[in-house]
């Protein structure tokens, strides 16, 4: 019985709250509907806050409850995890409201989320370079700011994801060595690893994949040279060991310095027998 009763009460308590929440969506004063949605808020209810202050954020234009309501919309998709809605709302508040009250916050929480969001290296990075950009904005209008090291590290963070996926292409180019759809073309793919490494590491001149990018060069350049025409083994073998020496500089007991160092002695050899 006990039980029962105490089932009822809360459906009864549910069905009240229900009630009260459709009582102050038709009320048709806005500071009451706003008053409302700051006490749905504090009680951690967002989906609540959030439906009253889509609506009021247009009603309370040009009023003096304008801005915070915009800042509340904002977080109480934040707190609910959507983060991509809560940082165009946190950007429409740092736009309207330059020198705001909030406009700190909403610059932060705007790139900070969108971090959130930024996917796995293999799908497209779009969210990350648009993080990256406003983490950049941030550094930028606060230099000072408290947060200033936490929104390095993962402005660091997101840029080894990017420098990772190209890493990936890099392989990925590396391994389909001299063939695209089954058809060999000179240079292929060996080109296509080449240039993305390099690239890559005039944009990420500090990642912990740098030498990675420049291994795969190495070996690159090397299986080029190997299967080049005879007019261009001199010159493609001579960049090779240009690469190695690049290699042994920057990382003299590097993870793949016994691989490189065979790759420089084959090149050497083959030089050799064309000089």
């Amino acid at each position: 019985m006990r039980l029962k009763f105490t089932y009822l009460l809360l459906v009864l308590l549910a069905l009240s709250a229900c009630s009260e929440y459709n009582k102050v969506l038709k009320n048709p004063n806005p500071e009451y509907r706003y008053a409302y949605a700051k006490k749905s808020f504090d009680q951690k209810k967002y989906s609540r806050s959030a439906a009253l202050l889509e609506d009021l954020i247009v009603v309370l234009r040009g009023t003096s409850l304008a801005e915070e309501s915009l800042y509340l919309l904002g977080q109480s998709y934040y707190k609910m995890k959507d983060y991509s809605t809560a940082s165009q709302y946190f950007t429409t508040y740092y736009k309207t409201y330059p020198k705001g009250q909030y406009a700190e916050f909403t610059r932060f929480y705007s790139a900070y989320g969108l971090y959130l969001e930024s996917p796995d290296p293999r799908l497209d990075q779009a969210t990350t370079y648009k993080a990256i950009s406003q983490i950049q904005e941030f550094l930028e209008y606060y230099p000072q700011s408290e947060w200033k090291g936490e929104i390095q590290s993962i402005l660091f963070e997101l840029q080894e994801k990017l420098a990772y996926k190209e890493l990936l292409a890099v392989r990925l180019y590396y391994n389909l060595g001299n063939y695209v759809v089954g058809y060999p073309f000179p240079g292929g793919n060996y080109t296509s690893c080449v240039i993305t490494a390099q690239n890559a590491l005039r944009e990420y001149p500090f990642s912990q994949y740098k030498e990675d990018f420049i291994y795969y060069t190495i070996r690159a350049k090397y299986d080029m040279a190997f299967q080049s025409v005879a007019e261009k083994k001199d010159s493609r073998y001579r960049e090779v060991i240009d690469e190695y020496y690049t290699y042994i500089n920057e990382f003299a007991n590097g993870k793949y310095i016994k691989q490189v160092y065979k790759i420089f002695e084959n090149a050497q050899k083959e030089l050799k027998k064309i000089t």
